[in-house]
């Protein structure tokens, strides 16, 4: 692995840990202004700095993000459809030139297994990562599955080891029962996807749970920035993840802020 490819991951994935604590904020490429996102300069510029990577648009990028910010950027680089069509139509809409302008340390685009387009999503997959390796840029994946297929082990691994298989560098994907057959059958980093808004504790042991079953961190949005204390949530999850902290510890931490 050059040198180039070893920076940008370092930046992502923290060395002394070997984890990362991502914040995702790029719902708005097909949800449009959703809940917690509306103003994402508002939401978002007081949490930049707990995250260790923010992954996010580029015209989100360029107009809500402070150019002096040190967190590291993942730039979604898929898209086309909203939530009003097929989400699996989606096709690369950034070029590799936008990002490395945009000096990020990571692109990221999802694959879509068991749905309509999957083969077209795979493929992109491909041709991002054939471009992306040129420049020693990182290639995040991120895994959904068919709307029919259980969110389970059996399933997640065989997308996240599809994606790994295509050459990406780090798999984002659902936490499941029984988790660590996913991160076992995928040779690169596994970040997990923080989901839907749950309780926070909830969040928490989910964190927990997915990082002593072998997890490199996580990539989590809405558990955070729709939280009552957006950034008591992000303090308590690097603590989970970078710490060791307890579950019990964390909320105490989350608490704290909330207060």
């Amino acid at each position: 692995m050059d040198f180039g490819m070893k920076n940008r991951l370092s930046r992502i994935i923290k060395p002394k840990t070997g984890k990362t604590v991502m914040l995702a904020v790029d719902h708005g490429y097909f949800q449009g202004p959703t809940t917690g996102l509306r103003d994402i300069k508002k939401t978002i510029s007081p949490l930049v700095s707990h995250a260790d990577c923010l992954f996010i648009t580029r015209g989100m990028l360029r107009t809500s993000i402070n150019p002096g910010t040190e967190t590291a950027i993942c730039l979604r680089v898929s898209g086309g459809p909203s939530i009003l069509g097929e989400l699996s139509n989606e096709d690369i809409t950034t070029s590799m030139e936008e990002a490395l302008r945009l000096n990020a340390s990571g692109v990221g685009m999802s694959i879509f297994v068991g749905q309509e387009n999957e083969d077209r999503t795979i493929s992109n997959l491909g041709r991002l990562v054939n471009i992306a390796e040129r420049y020693n840029m990182p290639v995040l994946a991120i895994t959904a599955i068919g709307r029919d297929m259980a969110r389970d082990a059996r399933y997640l691994g065989l997308a996240c080891r599809i994606a790994a298989e295509t050459g990406a560098r780090m798999v984002k994907t659902y936490y499941c029962e029984d988790f660590y057959k996913v991160v076992e059958g995928c040779p690169v980093p596994v970040v997990m996807a923080g989901g839907k808004k749950i309780p926070e504790k909830e969040a928490l042991q989910m964190t927990a749970n997915a990082v002593k079953e072998g997890a490199s961190g996580v990539d989590m949005g809405r558990n955070i920035f729709q939280s009552d204390s957006p950034i008591g949530m992000i303090k308590a999850i690097k603590a989970v993840v970078h710490r060791g902290a307890s579950v019990d510890e964390a909320y105490e931490i989350y608490n704290k802020s909330k207060k």
